[in-house]
């Protein structure tokens, strides 16, 4: 294995509950619907817009009119991706990493090349990379500013990383914390681990797309089987 791919929000850093109250908040205030925390989490990976409609198939908000439902839905979406960026921005905050990662990314796997692939806005990768861990300490970083809205679990973020990297499928792990990002590392032909940390997720969650042994209750237990 010569190279490790981290997702960002729920793999390095505790993120995902400042995400999660933002949209929450933001699908609230437009559509008034009560977003609970495992469809939020279930959804993790998307781009923000897209996750907006799928929370919207999945909770029947839809009009009456089927031939302004589209039209509607697709203005709602884009209300609550503008909402929701707002109100992260506000909380001004910049997560933290999880216990041990830290030690994780600067000494333990000096070893092998380093990759960050997240579908946040670069701005905000940028802040929490260099403020916990330094960008030296990658050999690469991605955001989803990268992809024009091809977020999870369109593989297309993490082949680019591999060619990026001058790596084959088969020489790299990524470590995700999703069932959508799992779903991306397989539908790009790479091996990947979970991570759950703070997730509301079970294992069931990731049936059938990766085994029970590779599912880990946070990145520190998880760092163990990166370093062997």
């Amino acid at each position: 294995m010569k190279a490790i791919i981290f997702d960002m929000d729920g793999v390095l850093v505790d993120a995902m509950p400042f995400h999660y109250q933002a949209m929450k908040s933001a699908v609230k205030e437009i559509t008034s619907i009560d977003l609970d925390k495992r469809t939020f989490y279930l959804l993790e990976g998307m781009p923000v817009e897209e996750l907006a409609l799928e929370i919207f198939k999945l909770k029947g908000y839809l009009v009456n009119d089927s031939s302004k439902k589209d039209n509607i839905s697709n203005q709602k979406s884009e209300e609550v991706a503008k909402r929701k960026k707002e109100i992260f921005r506000e909380m001004n905050i910049i997560p933290k990493p999880y216990d041990g990662v830290r030690e994780l990314i600067s000494n333990d796997l000096r070893g092998c090349l380093k990759a960050v692939v997240s579908g946040a806005a670069k701005q905000e990768v940028d802040a929490i990379i260099e403020r916990n861990f330094g960008k030296d300490n990658f050999d690469l970083i991605m955001n989803g500013d990268e992809f024009e809205g091809k977020g999870k679990p369109d593989p297309a973020p993490f082949k680019v990383a591999l060619q990026k990297l001058n790596l084959d499928n088969n020489e790299a792990l990524v470590v995700e914390n999703a069932p959508l990002g799992i779903k991306s590392a397989n539908d790009a032909g790479i091996q990947s681990i979970v991570t759950l940390n703070t997730s509301p997720l079970a294992l069931d969650d990731f049936k059938d797309l990766i085994s029970e042994d590779r599912i880990f209750k946070d990145t520190k237990s998880a760092g163990r089987f990166l370093k062997k």
